[in-house]
């Protein structure tokens, strides 16, 4: 898509202040596991370095990988932890990182529910309930004792963050991972209060935003990440989403992010493969920020999933369909994507959606752009 506004001219290159933090763009680095942790859960050096090249290449707010919550909610070896207070020096790190370039930096807090991994946090995966499918992974259904620790470790997760000079959080509650296992009624088979119907199966997400707000008040930003839709059968719907976020709203939330899919979502979750078709193929979730904006949802809408233009980012924002626009493949290859754009060069993302780039990170070995790598190798003289 081509650009006819002088990029000064632009409204997604304007501020914006969610809950007094001010953001001087609205461009977001959307939640990216990196896979840089140190094997403790500790920020690494090369963490900090990749975040540091976010903030240089103009991004407004980044926001850190999922970060795990307590152990057993870990994911995968190199992902970073927030668990205890031995993880604050680097999550401050982190943020100084960020800060001395412009950006605001938030930390994903994150619990991996049946994703998580055994073999990485010595016990077994506790989620909302015994997968109905034989051969899942196993995983076992909460206990209320459960519940309740998992409550107080996002309360205590965001202490911590807020103590380390972050500026705010994001409550991961999307792409199956544990708070949107609750929320779907494809993986949550339980009866009672946290089971069936909709407003049983949010209760747990609005119980960890209470328990956030309990820890550190209602003056520092809180924002949550919830898929537009599952896109499987028997998954959370696009119209719960909309239930769900203004729910959140009412209950204090300052900011939602709209992703949608989940791993067993095939070609229609979050990690779509396969080059896109710029405009008509971008922004594959605005309908439903569109329905939430119906819906009288006030606070800011932010945006991810294929974008990959500065037109369609422009577009989203001048429509007022979002308030911001978040990437995160695109800024794995470019992380100075937005100083281009910013710069005039409005040539789109040079992305092109192999996907190649989450294998390494997935394994721990740390997030890089496979394809441009590869390119660079047969570039080499022999």
């Amino acid at each position: 898509m081509t650009v006819s506004r002088r990029p000064e001219a632009m409204q997604v290159f304007t501020p914006i202040v969610i809950n007094g933090m001010r953001v001087k763009n609205r461009f977001v680095r959307s939640a990216t596991g990196e896979g840089m942790a140190n094997p403790d859960g500790s920020a690494s050096p090369r963490l900090e370095a990749t975040l540091k090249a976010l903030a240089v290449g103009g991004v407004g707010l980044v926001i850190s990988s999922h970060a795990f919550v307590e152990k057993r909610g870990q994911a995968r070896i190199g992902q970073l932890g927030v668990h205890h207070t031995g993880m604050e020096a680097g999550i401050a790190s982190l943020a100084r990182a960020v800060h001395a370039y412009g950006g605001r930096f938030v930390v994903q807090l994150a619990h991996a529910g049946c994703r998580a991994d055994p073999a990485v946090t010595g016990e077994p995966a506790l989620g909302p309930s015994v997968p109905a499918d034989p051969d899942a992974p196993p995983c076992q259904a909460m206990l209320a004792e459960d519940l309740a620790r998992l409550e107080a470790a996002f309360g205590a997760a965001a202490a911590l963050c807020r103590d380390a000079g972050v500026d705010g959080v994001e409550i991961h509650a999307a792409h199956g991972y544990g708070l949107s296992q609750f929320l779907s009624p494809h993986t949550n088979q339980r009866t009672g209060a946290y089971g069936g119907s909709l407003v049983n199966r949010a209760r747990l997400l609005l119980e960890v935003l209470g328990a956030i707000r309990g820890r550190i008040g209602r003056d520092y930003p809180v924002l949550a990440k919830i898929n537009s839709d599952d896109f499987i059968d028997g998954g959370l719907t696009a119209a719960e989403s909309v239930q769900v976020v203004s729910w959140l709203e009412a209950a204090g939330l300052d900011g939602v992010e709209l992703s949608g899919g989940v791993f067993e979502s095939g070609k229609r979750n979050f990690s779509r493969p396969g080059r896109i078709a710029i405009p008509d193929g971008e922004a594959w979730y605005r309908d439903t920020a569109r329905a939430v904006k119906a819906a009288g949802v006030t606070m800011p809408v932010i945006l991810v999933g294929g974008i990959r233009s500065l037109g369609t980012a422009e577009d989203l924002i001048a429509s007022g369909d979002a308030d911001m626009a978040a990437m995160s493949r695109p800024l794995i290859r470019e992380p100075g994507l937005v100083a281009r754009w910013q710069s005039g060069d409005d040539a789109p993302a040079a992305c092109v959606n192999d996907n190649l780039c989450f294998a390494p990170a997935r394994a721990g070995e740390g997030l890089y752009c496979v394809s441009e790598a590869r390119q660079g190798d047969r570039n080499q003289p022999a």
